[in-house]
């Protein structure tokens, strides 16, 4: 379902192999949280979504494991930006810029992180949303007002 709604959005969008069961539970027991049901699925499909410009438009999971725990836990990031830890991060614009799903309180919406700012905001409703509003735009900054 996931490559077909993405292939019809953008019929040279890049996928990788399904991800592995196994390594979805893997990746939920490192982050202590439960991926969203939608990328879960996603990842399953493709661990990974290319876009456009080659943009990782979704991380394979090993990146979203590693770059969630590196924004939760990282003394640095405390001392630059507000907390993290209501975000699941799970794809970049290849700027710095960052989508994440909500997680407290749960929520499927999607919202960016900008990095420079440190502002963050509501950009789709949910997966397939942010899927069509990145695929479909001709530049990595479609999110931007």
């Amino acid at each position: 379902m996931w490559r077909q709604a993405a292939a019809a959005i953008f019929p040279g969008v890049g996928f990788r192999e399904p991800a592995q069961a196994s390594d979805l539970i893997a990746a939920e027991t490192r982050l202590r949280r439960t991926l969203p049901a939608e990328l879960r699925q996603l990842l399953l499909e493709s661990n990974g979504v290319t876009g456009r410009t080659h943009v990782d438009t979704v991380w394979p999971i090993d990146q979203i494991v590693e770059r969630n725990l590196l924004f939760w836990s990282d003394q640095t990031f405390a001392q630059l930006y507000m907390t993290f830890d209501a975000f699941l991060f799970f794809g970049d614009n290849g700027g710095g810029d960052q989508f994440a799903f909500v997680q407290k309180p749960e929520r499927p919406d999607i919202f960016v992180w900008e990095h420079v700012s440190d502002s963050r905001r509501w950009v789709a409703n949910n997966l397939q949303d942010y899927l069509g509003r990145s695929l479909q735009a001709s530049g990595d900054d479609w999110y931007q007002l």
